[in-house]
């Protein structure tokens, strides 16, 4: 992985969701109403995390899982009620504090929220890892690096999404490209499957995993695709 690349981004995306998009992503998170394009990133961001949750264990008791780039919380939530201890860490601290006061009593106890890099090895290590939307701002070989490192403290299973290299999207991220900053994600990198299996494939600290699932959600300006590694 380039670190200057990783370390720039990421830097990049602190900055969008703690500052510019905050206010916008607790609303799109949240019950509120919206807009036409918000309504579709909605549903599709809702059918997308009912997809991850979908291919984890029904029954999560003794488990512990990293939600990578739990923004809000609500997957965490989901994973909590079937019995995982959950860490969800985002890089915007204020989202966590957003999270943390959307908890539900019932679960509050299962779920620790922290604001930081999902590849901080302190984290420890986990039987699951979800990274829904968290690395489709990276370029395919630093996402792959990033999963590669948190391959190396998972004991079972990883899903993450990413965006899809197709025609269809690359016209909408340029017309996206022409809405408010507020209304939209910054730094798409789209991503094509068969690239994301090559780098896996040749990646030493993958040796030991395989790919598994793979499905695509498409809800208006919503296009992403879901991928599962187990080891």
């Amino acid at each position: 992985m380039s670190d200057i690349t990783y370390q720039e981004r990421r830097g990049q995306i602190e900055n969008y969701f703690d500052r510019t998009a905050a206010a916008a992503w607790a609303k799109l998170t949240s019950d509120a109403p919206v807009g036409r394009i918000r309504a579709s990133v909605r549903a599709g961001r809702d059918q997308m995390r009912a997809t991850l949750l979908s291919w984890l264990p029904s029954d999560l008791h003794g488990a512990r899982i990293l939600d990578a780039g739990c923004g809000t919380g609500a997957l965490a939530v989901e994973a909590a009620r079937r019995g995982a201890e959950v860490v969800g860490i985002d890089l915007s601290p204020t989202l966590v504090d957003l999270a943390r006061t959307r908890l539900p009593a019932d679960v509050a106890h299962r779920i620790d929220l922290r604001s930081g890099d999902m590849l901080d090895p302190r984290l420890g290590t986990f039987d699951h890892v979800v990274a829904m939307d968290s690395i489709i701002h990276y370029q395919t070989e630093d996402a792959v690096a990033a999963l590669a490192q948190l391959a190396e403290r998972t004991t079972c299973s990883m899903v993450f999404t990413f965006a899809p290299r197709t025609p269809l999207l690359a016209a909408m991220i340029s017309v996206g490209r022409l809405f408010p900053r507020g209304d939209r994600a910054p730094w798409l990198e789209p991503m094509a499957e068969e690239r994301i299996t090559a780098l896996m494939a040749a990646t030493p600290a993958l040796n030991a995993w395989q790919c598994g699932r793979s499905q695509r959600i498409s809800s208006g300006f919503y296009k992403s695709q879901a991928m599962e590694w187990s080891r």
